[in-house]
């Protein structure tokens, strides 16, 4: 096994025990998207009775909104455990040994990664019991799965640049409300085109949140829409690039520091 592969295993390891020793981590991106989705889904409900709505069940349309505010959950939870491995010296001392920064990015992502997968299963197993028939059958689900890993690294590196940035478990959490809102400004509860606002469809469209919401949508919904699949997934890997990138940057400026 190359020494890569080594230094990625153990930070892995580290970083997949201390996600799950740690219920305030693991137990919030399950519960409160399931809450916000059993909420929504009860008192929207008459919003697919509009013309044009796509399908007759609010909960099948709500679903995808919870893998995105897990995914959520994602960047909080990989900021704030770096963050604190910064506040305690852990990175100092990592810098005085030959590990490599890709390797401590990636096995600070594993835990992430793992987490993310169990959100995706967990909320995959809600919409099946609550009657919910995915349109793109068992193929959609496992490519639902795949999506779910792209997002949580995308918004897990996010994460690790604002932790690497602020150094800071509280200054991470002050920003995890200002993530939320480009959720609640997106497309989650009504079709862009069946919104009457005219500045918030613009608003809905401009935001890239919409787009990730739509490609789980589509799986769920209408089985297998190709733009708004590639849509999403495009979004989502630029993010996962350009976030990766700027947490590699923000990390080698760190240990320039220690």
């Amino acid at each position: 096994m190359s020494t890569l592969a080594v230094q990625v295993g153990a930070i892995a390891g580290r970083s997949i025990r201390r996600t799950a020793r740690q219920p305030a981590s693991a137990i919030p991106p399950l519960v409160f998207p399931v809450a916000l989705l059993l909420v929504n889904a009860g008192g929207l409900k008459a919003s697919t009775r509009l013309p044009g709505f796509p399908t007759d069940s609010f909960l099948a349309f709500a679903l995808a909104v919870p893998f995105i505010q897990g995914a959520l959950f994602s960047t909080m939870n990989a900021g704030t455990d770096l963050a604190r491995d910064i506040q305690t010296g852990f990175l100092s001392r990592l810098s005085l040994t030959p590990l490599r920064g890709s390797a401590l990015l990636a096995g600070q992502l594993a835990g992430i990664v793992v987490l993310g997968l169990v959100q995706a299963l967990f909320y995959v197993a809600v919409g099946l019991v609550a009657g919910v028939r995915f349109a793109s059958g068992l193929p959609g689900i496992l490519v639902l799965l795949a999506f779910a890993v792209l997002v949580s690294i995308g918004f897990g590196a996010l994460g690790s640049f604002l932790a690497l940035r602020t150094g800071s478990g509280e200054a991470i959490q002050g920003l995890f409300p200002v993530l939320f809102v480009f959720l609640f400004l997106s497309s989650m509860n009504t079709p862009r085109d069946l919104i009457a606002v005219d500045w918030f469809r613009a608003v809905a469209t401009a935001n890239p949140v919409s787009y990730l919401i739509e490609c789980v949508r589509s799986l769920i919904v209408s089985g297998w829409d190709g733009r708004a699949l590639a849509l999403g997934f495009a979004l989502a890997l630029a993010l996962a690039v350009a976030s990766l990138a700027a947490a590699s940057w923000a990390l080698a400026r760190r240990m320039e520091r220690t």
